[in-house]
């Protein structure tokens, strides 16, 4: 779905299935960013086991480099939902987040899904970009709405959420 251009600095990145082996090194991916929120061990070891065919982990030479978690929704089949798109900052402006979408959904799990959704704070400019970039790649809307304010949220400080929905495509 996604097409990938010349400019994109280097094509043998590996993209793959994780498994619950790779959850602990989701993990710490998402920890050495530092600017994104850091779930429980036991949530990427569940999503690297149990959604395994709708998450992708980007490797360099054996070395787990970037992945994305998603998920699809029971109650709407036809969408999928990513919860994070994380890429070694060493690895960033190489196209990487763009090439685990696109390996998202060409994976014979998303082939019934028309619709993409992501929650994105109003801060996150790099996520904001990857989602709308996406959906002009694919040729179709991308609506933005209000999900999760931040009164909802345990801890002070934390920004609201925005939905991020593409499609159809």
């Amino acid at each position: 779905m996604i097409k990938t251009t010349e400019s994109d600095r280097k094509t043998s990145y590996r993209f793959r299935q994780p498994s619950k082996e790779d959850g602990a090194k989701m993990w710490e991916l998402i920890k050495y960013t530092e600017t994104m929120d850091l779930n429980s061990a036991y949530s990427y070891l569940m999503l690297s086991h149990y959604f395994s065919d709708t998450c992708v982990i980007a490797e360099d030479e054996n070395q787990i480099i970037g992945f994305v978690s998603a998920f699809r929704p029971p109650q709407a089949d036809d969408t999928i939902f990513v919860w994070q798109v994380a890429v070694n900052d060493k690895y960033r402006g190489e196209g990487i987040g763009k090439k685990l979408l696109n390996e998202l959904l060409n994976r014979e799990s998303c082939k019934k899904v028309r619709f993409l959704e992501a929650t994105v704070s109003p801060s996150n400019i790099a996520s904001q970009s990857l989602f709308k970039g996406l959906a002009r790649t694919l040729e179709c809307p991308c609506e933005v709405s209000d999900c999760f304010p931040e009164h909802l949220f345990p801890e002070p400080g934390h920004e609201a959420e925005q939905t991020y929905r593409i499609g159809p495509f």
